[in-house]
């Protein structure tokens, strides 16, 4: 946990600084939070689906999730404003860094077929979004034990001010990006 927390502020920032060529040290852009998302939309019919999600993101990111609400209500989707409808967590300081290193040495590489994540999932303003299909490559995850595959959203938001530094930034951080 440490150990990534420090290759940030040895290597990368001087990285950073190198290659962009920042007057200040205040300029290197950082990682402010990851939040992870598990939408669940059989919750409505089925409280235990919600349980089981819970479960499952408090195992993998070592947090209590929060409970989502609905904001809107939708007819098509059979859905009330105020229903409870997914799961969330917002990781920030150590535990934010100790997810990434686990995200991405092991749970990203255990994936089939795995040969990197898209460059093009930036927002424009140095957020990067990753989409999971299932939450079995995380090793916390008993595959005995669940019920449902189901995958998850994982935003990393960023300090940075273009996707240029975003994607500099995670890729010094180890991100694997496929090679273009």
């Amino acid at each position: 946990m440490a150990r990534f927390r420090d290759k940030y502020e040895n290597e990368v920032r001087s990285a950073m600084m190198e290659k962009f060529g920042y007057k200040s040290p205040m300029q290197i852009p950082k990682f402010e939070k990851i939040v992870v998302n598990i939408g669940v939309g059989e919750a409505k019919d089925n409280a235990k689906a919600l349980e089981a999600a819970v479960s499952d993101l408090a195992a993998i990111t070592g947090q209590k999730p929060v409970i989502t609400k609905a904001k809107k209500s939708v007819a098509n989707f059979k859905l009330r404003e105020g229903m409870n409808i997914g799961c969330k967590v917002t990781l920030r300081s150590d535990k934010m860094y100790e997810f990434m290193d686990r995200l991405f040495s092991v749970a990203l590489p255990r994936v089939r077929d795995f040969h990197g994540i898209s460059a093009n999932s930036f927002d424009g303003r140095g957020n990067y979004a990753l989409g999971i299909k299932e939450q079995l490559i995380f090793p916390e995850i008993d595959y005995d034990k669940i019920d449902k595959i189901r995958g998850m959203d994982i935003i990393f938001v960023t300090t940075a001010n273009t996707d240029e530094e975003a994607r500099e930034l995670l890729s010094l951080m180890g991100a694997p990006f496929i090679k273009a």
